[in-house]
């Protein structure tokens, strides 16, 4: 039977995908069938073709499935050399999965402050935070555009670094026609259900084009045992020559990722024109509000709108207020990564971070999906403007 839609008709939620997986149902429903009609639920030919179909999809020579895009993180790290100890040059503007898949990979954290605008790792500021430590830099693609990797590049290639990249909310995005996470030595994907190509549950994928990090990470997905691997369907070894972990891809997960794939380029386009249509609605209204502003591309180069973000002084009492009208949304980031408690005894203090501990304040993401009516946007504005007039009467 085919999923409903949740939720009342009032509420708006922050992310749904009911009216996608409804239009979707039989190809998923038919996907689904022949995983269970093979019997064969994790590390199956579904996860392969999926592999396959990214790559075409990327242009990586080689997708690897994995079953997180956390693990993902970690599992490339390790295949790129990574020792224990090594200094990973990390945003400390991000979600806390880019710097705990480096402590889970055996590397130490080294913090950068961000370009106000773009989200992203500010190429000046990662300059001047590179150590003798410092053996890795993992720019992160966040919400709409990619990192500036020509500049990361450059000052990778000065200090001798090894680049990989925090894709995990990039699919789609290129620069200079390049697919995020093939910039450095690989990049990874999550298709956690919020992300633009979403699964039902958690899945991820490393990219790459170097082989060698592809065969190790393929390994190290099962146990450090080979066979099975970039769509090789021989007889799994039963021998391990790596300490690898269980982080193989669910066949279920790949199947309805196949399933969704056909869609991603019309799903893409439709998150322009609700990207473009939010910044139509709100660019005019009076009171502090910061919206997305368009990076400088050439035809090469492609944003993919994930999140809308907006910014405001008031984040907090504006999020109480949405929820209030039954509006859901969601704070990136509560807490920079150097303020986390995890990472206390790095000793870092308030005020280094300036622009990340800036937007990790007054950042607030607004529902985004495919599945959103013009109406909805109507909705969320009016919303907004009517606390942006509340506060400008009580300031």
């Amino acid at each position: 039977m085919a999923p409903t839609h949740s939720g009342t008709a009032e509420s708006i939620p922050f992310f749904s995908q009911a009216a996608t997986f409804e239009q979707l149902w039989p190809s998923i429903e038919n996907a689904l069938g022949d995983v269970f009609d093979s019997g064969k639920f994790s590390h199956g030919k579904q996860v392969g073709q999926l592999e396959t179909e990214l790559a075409h999809y990327t242009g990586a020579r080689h997708v690897i499935g994995v079953n997180s895009g956390t693990d993902a993180l970690v599992l490339l790290l390790r295949a790129c050399g990574l020792r224990p100890g090594d200094g990973v040059l990390v945003p400390a503007y991000s979600f806390f999965a880019t710097a705990s898949a480096v402590v889970l990979a055996g590397g130490r954290p080294q913090f950068v402050d961000i370009d106000p605008h773009s989200y992203a790792m500010d190429p000046e500021a990662l300059d001047a935070a590179v150590t003798p430590r410092s053996r890795f830099v993992m720019p992160v693609h966040l919400f709409h555009t990619m990192a500036d990797m020509a500049a990361v590049d450059a000052v990778a290639r000065r200090h001798g670094l090894t680049v990989v990249e925090d894709s995990a909310e990039a699919i789609g995005m290129r620069r200079r026609g390049v697919h995020a996470g093939l910039h450095g030595r690989g990049g990874v994907l999550s298709f956690f259900p919020s992300k633009t190509l979403g699964a039902i549950g958690d899945a991820g994928a490393v990219l790459t084009d170097d082989p060698r990090i592809a065969h190790t990470v393929a390994a190290l997905r099962h146990h450090g045992r080979g066979g099975r691997t970039l769509n090789d369907f021989t007889a799994i070894s039963t021998e391990s020559a790596l300490p690898g972990a269980n982080s193989k891809m669910d066949d279920i997960q790949a199947a309805v990722l196949l399933a969704k794939l056909p869609l991603l380029e019309e799903h893409i386009a439709r998150r322009a024109e609700l990207a473009a249509a939010y910044t139509a609605r709100l660019r005019d209204l009076p009171g502090v509000l910061r919206l997305p502003r368009a990076v400088p591309r050439t035809p090469e180069d492609r944003d993919v709108h994930y999140v809308y973000l907006i910014e405001t002084e008031h984040r907090d009492a504006l999020a109480g207020h949405l929820a209030g009208q039954s509006i859901g949304t969601e704070v990136y980031y509560p807490l920079p990564l150097p303020h986390q408690p995890v990472f206390g005894h790095l000793g870092h203090r308030p005020g280094e971070f300036p622009h990340a501990e800036a937007a990790a304040r007054r950042a607030l993401a607004l529902p985004f999906h495919p599945d959103l009516r013009p109406g909805d946007l109507d909705r969320v504005r009016d919303a907004i403007g009517s606390f942006l007039a509340t506060t400008r009467t009580t300031a």
